[in-house]
């Protein structure tokens, strides 16, 4: 596994794993909203993955975009969908998107490696 990728993971992992064990009720709340917001419904979830990279990038933060790019990969969007989905980021996020998706194209392409 790519070194960023394996790092990624596992920082995520560990510090979802201390923010729950707070025991706060509002941090519990939010992160099953988050679940519960990208199961299937009226919207599938290959499509509220790729809104969800979308809002990621435009609000410019790199760990959910890494998220949803994995994301995006499980749910198998193609290389040309990908390529779109970052056109509508940059459209609505307007050029201060442009180093994300520089990023974004990196992470890609090193998850689309490993597969």
């Amino acid at each position: 596994m790519n070194e960023k990728v394996k790092e990624f993971r596992e920082y995520r992992e560990a510090m979802n794993e201390k923010i729950l064990a707070g025991d706060n009720k509002v941090m519990k709340r939010i992160f099953n909203l988050d679940t519960n917001t990208y199961m299937e419904g009226a919207l599938s979830t290959k499509v509220k993955e790729m809104l969800g990279l979308v809002s990621s990038m435009v609000l410019r933060c790199d760990d959910c975009v890494k998220y949803h790019l994995e994301k995006c990969h499980e749910q198998g969007i193609t290389n040309d969908e990908m390529m779109e989905i970052f056109a509508v980021a940059n459209l609505v996020g307007g050029t201060i998107v442009i180093p994300h998706t520089r990023r974004a194209i990196e992470y890609w392409e090193i998850i689309n490696q490993e597969a």
